[in-house]
This record gives C-alpha cells, sequence and structure tokens, in this order.
C-alpha cells in the first residue's frame, strides 16, 4: 500500500461541493487511488464472511472479484459502497476513509450496479436514470444542462434511451439491469462497483455492457466487479482476485491467477486452463472434482495440484479426442505426455498450454526414429499408456515402417500397462470423463 493521502477537505487541494455544505477533492489529482480496501472483516452475527480482504482499484483499471458462491465477493462490494459497516479494516475512497464521508459526498466518488433489481415504485426508466445524479445536487436543486447531458448521454451509452418513457415495472429483468448501469453512469464518478453486472443479460447486451465498461475504464475511469464467469473476467479484466473461504487466495494478471492450482482450491474444482485464440486471454474448462484429494504437490509438470493416486500418463491418439484426453487428465492433476502427433495438431496445442510434453513429427510423413524413440522412452517411464478412439484401432492394423501406426505399436509394446478408451470396434471417438479417470486408475476392463 502507498502512503495514505489526505481526506477530502483537509488539504488545499478540495473545492467546495455543489451545494456548499461539503468538500471534494479536486478533479486533477491524480495521486490518490480512487478504491482501496485494506484488512477488512465483515460478520454477519457470529459468522465472519470475509476476513482480511487487501486490495486496490487503481485508475484505469477493471479488478475482477471472483470466487464460489458465498465466498463474499458482494459483501466486499457493498462494504466499499457503505451500505454495510465493516467488523474491521478500512476502506478509502480516493483517499478519504468512507467512513467520513456523507452519503452525497460517498455518492460522488463511486457508483454501484447492484445485482438485484428489484425496483417496488412505477418510477419511469428517465426518472430511475435520473436517480443518479442525486449526489450532485443541492437539496433544492433541479436539474440543470449538465444534469441532462448526463442523463441522455447515460441512456445512451447504456442502450435504454428507446424505452426511457416506460414504467420501470414493465420492462425485463435484463432491461432493468441495464437501467441501473445508466443510473450509474449518470453518476458520473471516478469509480463504478458492478456485482455481476451481465447476470441478466443476453449475450448481446453482456458483451456490449462489458465493452462499454471496457471503454470507462480505459478513459480512466476504476471498476470493480464481481463476475462469476472466469473466462469473461479473464478477457476484460485487468487484474484478477480469487476470495474463498472468506480470505484472498490470489490475486494479479489473469494469466498469473487463473491457473489449476488456485481453482482447485478456491473452487474445489478440477480445471484446464487453456489459451483463448479468439483473445489471447486464458479460457478455463472446469470439471467436478474426481475423487478424494489432499492438495498435495504430484509429480506433474505446471501448475495442477494432484490428487493423491496422480500418475504418469501417455497418450497415444490425435485431434480433439486426444486433446480431450490430455486436458482431463491434465486438470486431474496426472504428469501428462502425448505423441507422437503431427505438428500443429490439436493435442499438441493442449499439451502445451497444460505445460505437458508433445512429442510431434511432420505431417504426413515417416516419423522419424529420434521422435519414435522419444515417445517410446516416455511410454516405459508412464503408469499407464492410454490409446484414444481410432488409434487403437490403427495401431492393430498392418503398419507401413515408418509410419505413424508403426511408431504407436512400438510405444504400446513399451508400455507396462495399457488403456483403450472411446474405441467402440468401429473407429468410433467418444468416452466420458469417468471412463478416462477410471482407465488411467486401473478400474477399466480394458486394460491389457
Amino acid at each position: 500500500m502507498t502512503a495514505e493521502s489526505p481526506a477530502a477537505g483537509d488539504g488545499p487541494d478540495s473545492v467546495p461541493a455543489a451545494d456548499g455544505s461539503e468538500s471534494l477533492p479536486a478533479d486533477d489529482d491524480t495521486e490518490r487511488s480512487p478504491i482501496e480496501v485494506s484488512d477488512l472483516a465483515v460478520s454477519f452475527g457470529d459468522v465472519p464472511v470475509v476476513t482480511g480482504i487487501d486490495l486496490r482499484v487503481e485508475r484505469g483499471s477493471l479488478v475482477g472479484l471472483v470466487g464460489p458462491n458465498g465466498a463474499g465477493k458482494t459483501t466486499v462490494l457493498r462494504a466499499i459502497k457503505g451500505t454495510l459497516s465493516p467488523d474491521a479494516g478500512e476502506v478509502r475512497l480516493g483517499g478519504a476513509p468512507a467512513e467520513s464521508l456523507s452519503a452525497r459526498e460517498a455518492g460522488r466518488r463511486v457508483a454501484s450496479v447492484p445485482q438485484e433489481t428489484n425496483l417496488a415504485f412505477d418510477f419511469r426508466v428517465r426518472q430511475i436514470v435520473e436517480m443518479g445524479r442525486t449526489p450532485h445536487l443541492g437539496r433544492f436543486d433541479g436539474h440543470g444542462p449538465d444534469d441532462e447531458r448526463a442523463v441522455r448521454e447515460a441512456m445512451d451509452a447504456a442502450g435504454v434511451a428507446r424505452f426511457a418513457d416506460r414504467a420501470i415495472t414493465e420492462v425485463s429483468g435484463g432491461e432493468r439491469q441495464r437501467v441501473l448501469l445508466a443510473r450509474a453512469l449518470a453518476q458520473e464518478t471516478p469509480s463504478l462497483l458492478l456485482d455481476e453486472p451481465t447476470a441478466s443479460l443476453d449475450v448481446n447486451h453482456a458483451v456490449r455492457t462489458l465493452e462499454l465498461v471496457r471503454d470507462l475504464v480505459d478513459d480512466g475511469r476504476a471498476a470493480l466487479a464481481a463476475i462469476h464467469d472466469l473466462d469473461v473476467a479473464a478477457r476484460y479484466c485487468d487484474e484478477i482476485v480469487v476470495l474463498a473461504d472468506g480470505g484472498v487466495r490470489a490475486a494479479g494478471r489473469p494469466e498469473e491467477v487463473l491457473t489449476a492450482r488456485t481453482l482447485r482450491d478456491a473452487f474445489d474444482a478440477e480445471a484446464f486452463v487453456g489459451g483463448n485464440p479468439a483473445t489471447g486471454t486464458p479460457t478455463v474448462t472446469a470439471f467436478g472434482a474426481f475423487g478424494a484429494s489432499d492438495g498435495s504437490d504430484g509429480d506433474g509438470e505446471g501448475e495442477s495440484a494432484a490428487s493423491p493416486d496422480s500418475r504418469r500418463v501417455h497418450v497415444v491418439g490425435s485431434g480433439r479426442p486426444a486433446a480431450r484426453a490430455v486436458a482431463r487428465l491434465a486438470a486431474a492433476g496426472h504428469a501428462v505426455s502425448v505423441g507422437v502427433v503431427p505438428e500443429g495438431d490439436t493435442a499438441a496445442g493442449v499439451a502445451a498450454d497444460a505445460d505437458a510434453r508433445a512429442v510431434t513429427a511432420p505431417p504426413f510423413a515417416a516419423v522419424p526414429a529420434e521422435r519414435r524413440a522419444e515417445a517410446v522412452s516416455l511410454a516405459r517411464k508412464a503408469d499407464v499408456t492410454v490409446v484414444v478412439g481410432e488409434a487403437g484401432t490403427a495401431v492393430e492394423a498392418d503398419a507401413e515402417p515408418g509410419d505413424g501406426t508403426e511408431a504407436n505399436a512400438a510405444i504400446l509394446a513399451a508400455s507396462d500397462r495399457v488403456a483403450y478408451v472411446g474405441d467402440d470396434g468401429e473407429g468410433g471417438n467418444q468416452f466420458g470423463d469417468d471412463e478416462l479417470l477410471d482407465a488411467v486408475r486401473g478400474n477399466d476392463a480394458s486394460d491389457e
């Protein structure tokens, strides 16, 4: 944490508020972090929810809060907004302790988009958005040109201008969410808090909303968002804070935080983390935990946390079936290798994402002897070799000297144990997670 800045109104860099009753930081003060949370603790009754939470959101940064249900994401947002009082710790908004700010002054520093969209009164959409200007008005002030501009721009940005005159009770849940976003935008604060901002939105409006938030951040605002979709968090957030069991489990850039180990620890789920070829950001495929895990390190490479029965597994096959097998086995904590596969094969790409060994060879050509020897060595060291789908049928066919089938036959001959999955006798390649993991454990009748 950097040194704390003086509270609003305590120094020469403050200016009178619009109603003359309070003071705000000058617009050109760039030293203060818009949102700072230090050692935050909140409990409901005698039940602790979060403890020791530290985070900071700078201008030009979108920080995502992720974690399992009940981890405390909404609680942290409410504590920052001031709708609940923490048991310990401190929240600072623009350098000032939040507890020292009036509701109006806090409303000039941070705006929120809540997850709940229950609006009982029959207000018009425009009136709901206009409520965002309340912190900027004196007790008896009416809306001026700046307020009208802010409301108009906010409705346009959130895509609600076309039903501005409809009653809020007559719009859909997704439309209500966009109205609340427009209200927050009309508030024109340096910081935004968003609680599951796309939960009620269709794909089109979800993307538009996140692109809008991203644009606002790129223009200099700070935003903290609770997000349940890890791929979305990876795509749009500059940093991610993982909450679990009442505390921060990890924090940093998406590629640093979204690892199999962290996700297993926080979500109690096995996960494969790869790269999204369209966005270049991490993408997460989660699986239910298979069997017990003590969270100990295994013999595998990479970031996966291993289960107690982690094994070395060599995969024989190619294409999507082999890629599926590599991803699932890596997520389960096994030390995986694959090959020989053609250069550029899907399985080789997934192996790279899993930090697993892949033996490759030029496609449509004889497998070089050194590549075959490399794969044979991996299979010999493996506890089990898994033959996926059509590869099992192909091995049984007559092999041409030097081709991929001959290499696979040599690999199988060197293996202590071989298990076949997804081979229905007709070149099929469908298999389920349980079939694959049971085969590795030795619970499958297809073992040789």
